[in-house]
């Protein structure tokens, strides 16, 4: 019988193959195999958790930035209230103030009214008074002068008394 490298090469897949077996590398691969599942499977379930967890980090985010958005409306609306509130004040105080400052220009103008009538009065009565003295020293004669002055001193003392 010839052995041919066919047969060699069949003896060897053969020993190959026995070698394997006692050897236990298809346990070995099978175990192997098992152990990557299993930490495949507590990856899957870590990743799983986490996505949960974070999940529920974003629930809780958006919720309170619901939360602060409400937050932040009501400070504005606040803030507005407020704004017209003081808004309201100051155009009170403005327009009393406008009121104030009118009555008391309006006082000035008639106390200065009243002097400048008071002035012209007076100017009017000194002109008159030096007019009459005047046209009297030009047209009085002594005795009419002596009747004037009696008259006047008379006049005085009936106010005086």
């Amino acid at each position: 019988m010839a052995f041919d490298a066919t047969f060699f090469a069949l003896v060897g897949l053969v020993l190959f193959f026995i070698l394997i077996a006692y050897l236990k590398v298809p346990g070995m691969l099978a175990g192997s195999l098992d152990e990557r599942a299993g930490n495949i499977k507590e990856e899957l379930a870590e990743a799983k958790r986490l996505r949960e967890e974070a999940q529920h980090l974003l629930a809780e985010y958006q919720r309170k930035r619901k939360e602060a958005e409400a937050d932040a409306a009501n400070i504005i609306a606040s803030a507005e209230r407020e704004a017209a509130a003081l808004t309201a004040d100051a155009k009170v105080k403005t327009e009393e103030f406008v009121a104030r400052r009118t009555a008391l220009s309006e006082q000035k103008i008639s106390r200065a009214e009243a002097e400048a009538i008071s002035a012209v009065r007076s100017a009017a009565v000194d002109l008159a008074i030096a007019a009459s003295e005047k046209i009297i020293a030009e047209k009085a004669t002594a005795a009419t002068k002596a009747n004037l002055f009696n008259a006047a001193v008379g006049e005085v003392k009936t106010r005086l008394n």
